[in-house]
């Protein structure tokens, strides 16, 4: 579980020009918000608040509301422009040309780049919202496009005098969110948010306890939702948590069950930022995707009743539409509960439900600018979501489900997954406000990694190194080194990847020690190809001793029944490193530091063989060893001294390898590195290497290629060296990298100059 930074509350009274105006009760008491920081961890932003007025107008005397929301005197049909018209965006263009057949509105443009078309239904089409604009005016647009685009699109928009219908959720980040509030001050413009459910007349009377619940104790909300494999096929962004350089954060709570969070925080009185005090992530994912399909997220506030989102989209899809349990919020109060159905409005009170009408979010932005109707979902009221879903942003990485507790369903892309027991876990987590991992369910596995060693290079944190606790046990934990980065702050790991959850950042691990696996995953098998058996082994810490330049470990291979296969010896050793080379480009790499990694591994009964799936008939497929999982990587080059590209470095033994590329763990940790990887002793060299770029980016040593190893009684040890360097090298910079480091000399042996010079033989 994951607890974010709480906000803290800024001192002092809040401008008078900063107060805006949102629909509310006239019966519902006013707030007021004070600037307060945004959300980040160690350090304080401003973020722009909001003072809530009650409907009545205020009297002469009272100061104007600001430039941002000034009534709008606007043509008797605004002119509207709808950005992204495929996905959810096909819904909000059917209600526009519904308006527009009234006479309510005039549509004069759409735009989606995806499309290739010049006009769609005799309305003029544009690639950009920004061709758009030029060509046609417009009074509002409507912002339906991939979450990553919504803040830049908004402020465009805003700045070319238009108010937005932002779709949900609005922005991923609470930089985003702070940006579009001052856009909103600079320009006049406002922004209405799509949360549809906050349209629906249930919701103030929720808030407000007109149906006699009484002060509300606590309110929760439940996602009991079914997702096929195509959904997180429908868009690249899809279940993303970054992509391209840029925050998406696509998961359960902050897209497809938005509506469940944002709707429960509004009954509970979390609209702005500062409103919130805490919010604590339990995020677990079953599909192949970076963010959560299944979570609890728990907020609390002030005086507020604590809000507990219970969500997961592996439910078995006949609960989707059952009330009460496919999508609702629940309401516990002094002296009654309630039982929101948000998708169809409706209130269930002990045995009587009542139907409640909508307002719809486009209809109330036109009423805004035409009457100076208050909006119901202003910018600023969905603070206190944004808060979430940074929280969210913030959080580790998503816990993987363990393959043993999920069903699979259905063939190929219409294949659905089923979490065991996955419908009282959502509604016991609801009702008790307790984590799945608080409620000890046997697949929320409660271990976290906690960091065993930090190096650190010209007092720049270059590594770290996790005993591997928070890795499930059909992912064989072990130990591992993540994140590694450049001395420029690029990320050069992957931990728990989408594709391969047991792929973890820098490490040594087998498929097969004895008949264990201790690499994760499903266990080759000669004749039968990969099967899921249980036979994975764990790799434990038993002792640290901590070097002048680095570290080393005692380990314990061990196998599911705790039976000792292996002892190990580790030693990581980090240092700067001095890059000759030939290419003086100042465009070209800049810096670079040195990791050193040795292991001794000794048997814990004679005749112990290590293997692969290589070594049991699978081809190109050795892998086990030294392995190094890079993130996403683009524009990657891997080479040797005579080989280039993956195919041809894939199996083949060279005194050193290299990858080049642009990695893209995430916004702030990404740009072109190149590692240089060589064996640091005659015995390591005679290895191949293994090569991943299609289907991931990795490489690593094969210590049993194409035949099992064994491992003899007195021990048997693997030496590596590797530069981390900033920028991409070319071959010739490479090369000299390479024999820098192969005349670098080690703390435990005879100068490794002439390892270097015997792996050069060796492998030619």
């Amino acid at each position: 579980m994951h607890k974010a930074q709480p906000a803290q509350k800024a001192q002092g009274a809040r401008p008078r020009d900063a107060a805006v105006r949102v629909a509310t009760s006239a019966h519902r008491p006013s707030y007021s918000l004070g600037r307060e920081n945004a959300f980040r961890h160690n350090r304080t932003r401003l973020l722009a608040g909001a003072e809530v007025a009650p409907r009545e107008q205020p009297s002469n005397d009272a100061v104007p509301e600001p430039k941002s929301q000034v009534m709008i005197l606007s043509p008797s049909r605004p002119r509207l422009i709808v950005t992204g018209i495929g996905g959810y965006g096909r819904i909000h263009l059917a209600n526009a040309q519904r308006l527009a057949a009234a006479g309510r509105v005039e549509i004069v443009a759409l735009v989606d780049p995806a499309i290739a078309e010049n006009e769609r239904d005799g309305i003029p089409l544009h690639a950009t919202l920004e061709q758009a604009l030029a060509a046609h005016p417009a009074d509002v647009v409507i912002v339906a496009t991939p979450l990553d685009t919504h803040a830049t699109l908004c402020e465009q928009a805003m700045r070319a005098g238009a108010d937005v219908l932002l779709e949900k959720p609005p922005v991923p980040t609470a930089d985003e969110f702070e940006r579009l509030l001052v856009v909103q001050r600079e320009t006049g413009r406002v922004v209405q948010v799509g949360f549809q459910s906050l349209g629906s007349e249930a919701t103030p009377a929720l808030a407000d306890d007109r149906l006699g619940l009484g002060r509300a104790l606590a309110v929760s909300a439940t996602g009991l939702w079914s997702r096929r494999l195509s959904y997180w096929k429908r868009a690249r962004w899809a279940g993303r948590r970054s992509l391209d350089g840029r925050w998406v954060v696509d998961g359960v709570a902050t897209n497809p069950l938005a509506h469940a969070v944002a709707t429960a925080l509004r009954i509970a009185g979390y609209d702005t930022a500062d409103s919130v005090a805490h919010v604590e992530t339990d995020l677990y994912r079953v599909n192949a995707i970076d963010a959560d399909d299944t979570s609890v997220i728990r907020i609390t506030g002030d005086g507020l009743p604590t809000v507990t989102c219970a969500l997961t989209l592996c439910a078995p899809p006949q609960l989707h539409d059952e009330p009460n349990k496919g999508a609702s919020v629940v309401i516990t109060g002094e002296r009654a509960s309630a039982s929101f159905s948000y998708q169809t409005d409706a209130v269930t009170i002990a045995d009587e439900t009542t139907s409640f009408g909508r307002v719809d979010l486009l209809e109330n932005l036109l009423a805004h600018r035409r009457d100076g109707v208050p909006l119901i979902v202003p910018l600023e009221s969905t603070g206190a979501f944004v808060r979430v879903v940074e929280a969210i942003r913030l959080a580790p990485e998503p816990m993987k489900i363990d393959p043993s507790a999920v069903t699979w369903h259905d063939e190929g892309d219409d294949a659905y997954p089923v979490v065991e027991g996955i419908e009282d876990a959502v509604l016991r987590a609801a009702q008790t406000g307790s984590t799945f991992t608080e409620s000890g369910l046997p697949w929320a596995h409660d271990g976290r990694d906690g960091v065993i060693a930090t190096g650190s290079v010209r007092d720049i944190v270059v590594a770290q190194e996790v005993d591997g606790v928070g890795t499930i046990p059909f992912s064989s934990p072990h130990p591992y080194l993540h994140p590694v980065r450049t001395l420029g702050g690029v990320t050069v790991t992957a931990t728990h990847p989408a594709d391969h959850d047991w792929h973890t950042g820098i490490g040594f691990a087998v498929q097969d020690a004895g008949g264990i696996n201790f690499w994760g995953g499903r266990t080759y098998v000669r004749g039968e190809g990969y099967q899921r058996l249980d036979d994975h082994g764990t790799t434990d810490v038993t002792a640290t001793r901590e070097l002048a330049d680095g570290v080393e470990h005692e380990l314990a291979w061990r196998g599911p029944d705790g039976a000792l296969v292996l002892n190990e010896r580790r030693r990581l050793r980090w240092a700067p490193f001095a890059l000759p080379l030939k290419n003086t480009d100042d465009d070209g790499p800049s810096s670079a530091w040195l990791l050193e990694f040795e292991t001794r591994l000794v048997p814990a009964s004679d005749g112990l063989l290590l293997g692969s799936p290589g070594s049991k008939g699978r081809d190109h497929a050795g892998y086990g060893g030294f392995f190094w999982r890079f993130p996403t990587c683009s524009d990657v080059r891997v080479f040797t001294t005579d080989a280039s590209g993956e195919d041809a470095v894939n199996g083949s033994v060279a005194p050193w390898l290299a990858w080049a590329a642009r990695f893209d763990a995430d916004p702030e940790h990404r740009g072109e590195a190149s590692i240089v990887l060589t064996p640091a002793d005659a015995e390591t060299a005679r290895d191949p290497w293994f090569v991943r770029v299609r289907d991931y980016p990795g490489i690593g040593s094969a210590i049993a290629w194409d035949t099992p190893t064994a491992v003899p009684e007195q021990g048997l040890t693997r030496r590596f060296r590797a530069a981390v360097i900033d920028g991409c090298l070319e071959p010739a910079d490479a090369t000299a990298a390479a024999s820098a480091l192969a005349g670098l000399a080690t703390g435990a042996g005879p100068a490794t100059t002439d390892r270097a010079a015997a792996a050069t033989a060796d492998a030619s």
